[in-house]
């Protein structure tokens, strides 16, 4: 094992502790000595790790007095929140709460974009549009759906809708929240609590809208919405089971 390995992976259990609030925010880091003799390391490599750390945001450096633990879930930028929602999943509560913030930030992305592109004109190819969502059914019908690739797809899709819109700013977003959920399989597996078909049925009904001549009426829009969040509410209850939010307290109830 190579010694970038060791730094990188050390520095994950050091972040994993602050991540799981055993290291809490204003505590002092265990010094370079305590790292490496911990980890069975010498001094130079541990002071690496502790800067590996530093850069990903997890602590603050203080001349004389070592590395103190930063309040990553209030200071944290969004490459800091997603390493730590990766480095959550030893803590399931911790995990779903995060998750559930980063689904509310999805939900409004995508329905924004959605509704906007509705009541737009709409400057996509179609030909574009129908080609993805071909893909799209193609996986859904295969005999195992690859979950990470449609939803690779439906991203792709709504990328190329902020696009068009020129929502540069929720574009990028948007990005930042597929690489969250891509380095976790349960939470990409949580966005199919429903079957994967229902997934291509709202994408043609979409695209049966935007190629009609007459758009949604009110009751259809607000239907749409309350069956979006509904939708959404769905995933963030499948990722808790996945990850056994609960579990423990079923066990001891049974």
């Amino acid at each position: 094992m190579g010694a970038q390995t060791v730094v990188a992976d050390v520095a994950d259990e050091l972040a994993r502790r602050v991540a799981t609030g055993e290291y809490a925010p204003g505590d002092l880091m265990p010094s370079v000595r305590q790292v490496a003799e911990e980890f069975g390391m010498n001094r130079a490599t541990a002071q690496l790790v502790l800067g590996r750390l530093e850069s990903y945001g997890f602590v603050d450096a203080h001349r004389g007095r070592g590395f103190t633990v930063r309040d990553v879930r209030r200071a944290g930028g969004l490459d800091v929140y997603r390493r730590l929602f990766r480095l959550s999943m030893h803590a399931p509560e911790l995990a779903a709460d995060m998750f559930r913030n980063i689904v509310a930030a999805e939900r409004v992305i995508v329905l924004e974009a959605l509704l906007d592109y509705t009541e737009g004109e709409g400057g996509v190819d179609p030909v574009s549009l129908h080609g993805a969502i071909d893909e799209l059914e193609s996986l859904a019908r295969s005999e195992n759906p690859d979950h990470a690739a449609m939803l690779t797809l439906e991203i792709g899709l709504v990328r190329t809708l902020l696009t068009d819109l020129g929502h540069s700013v929720q574009r990028a977003v948007l990005n930042s929240v597929g690489e969250m959920l891509f380095e976790v399989p349960e939470a990409v597996q949580a966005y199919f609590a429903a079957s994967p078909d229902l997934h291509v049925l709202v994408w043609r009904s979409l695209l049966a809208v935007w190629e009609s001549d007459s758009g949604p009426s009110e009751p259809q829009l607000s239907l749409f919405e309350d069956l979006f969040a509904l939708y959404h509410e769905k995933v963030v209850a499948h990722f808790e089971e996945l990850v056994g939010v609960g579990a423990e307290v079923a066990g001891i109830s049974a």
